[in-house]
């Protein structure tokens, strides 16, 4: 398996509304880091996102975090530089 494309390498802060949404797992998207569905996402799927909240949550750029729905774990401190 290979991994997934490297959009960034630290985490975009967002705020969101009360709502679902999905994450892009793959680095591909146009729309990062929400998948935009334009590219074939069969290896990595988008993970979903579900708030019952507004929330600011920090998402994962690198597309490396092991957390669900794309929390940044901090994995972008471990790539090379």
């Amino acid at each position: 398996m290979a991994d997934p494309k490297i959009a960034d390498t630290f985490f975009m802060a967002v705020d969101l509304d009360a709502g679902t949404y999905q994450w892009c797992a793959c680095g591909e998207s146009g729309t990062q880091p929400f998948c935009d569905k334009t590219q074939n996402c069969t290896e990595f799927p988008p993970r979903t996102i579900v708030l019952t909240t507004p929330a600011r949550i920090k998402l994962c750029m690198c597309k490396r975090t092991r957390h669900a729905g794309g929390v940044c774990d901090g994995s972008h401190s471990r790539l090379p530089r």
